[in-house]
């Protein structure tokens, strides 16, 4: 069986400035300028991050589908912390992604989690970006990495 190469990029806002649909498409241009093929884009809506509304969600967006035809997950969340992680998008996306045997990458503006909860959510890497520019620039970071 052959490994995808296509990347699922799932994006939540980073603020009124930079919403969902924005943050996914830096992302996906820095892929792109990084040699990878157009990654499958999932801007994620504002939910109340309750977890079975979260669940209901991404059964809704045909999310495991879609991860699983990934050769790894992006997931783009304003400010990782884990005082806000039990019940969010970020933990169901990452349990989802280490329970399907896939790679998951994160992109943050802001990244308050220490070694020990990055390793819980088996995130292969953080990286923070909190613009456009900073984002197709991780984008592109990734691009090498995946």
């Amino acid at each position: 069986m052959l490994i995808p190469r296509r990347l699922l990029v799932a994006a939540g806002s980073f603020g009124p400035r930079l919403p969902a649909s924005a943050v996914a498409g830096a992302l996906g241009r820095g892929l792109e300028a990084g040699g990878l093929p157009e990654p499958d884009l999932c801007a994620l809506p504002e939910v109340d991050e309750h977890g079975e509304e979260v669940r209901e969600l991404l059964d809704a967006l045909d999310f495991d589908a879609r991860m699983r035809s990934a050769r790894a997950v992006v997931v783009a969340a304003a400010g990782l912390r884990e005082s806000t992680l039990a019940g969010s998008m970020t933990f169901e996306i990452a349990t989802r992604a280490r329970q399907s045997g896939v790679p998951a990458y994160a992109v943050t503006d802001e990244n308050r989690l220490d070694a020990f909860d990055a390793r819980i959510l088996d995130l292969q890497v953080i990286l923070e970006a909190s613009s456009t520019r900073a984002l197709a620039a991780a984008g592109r970071r990734l691009a090498s990495l995946v």
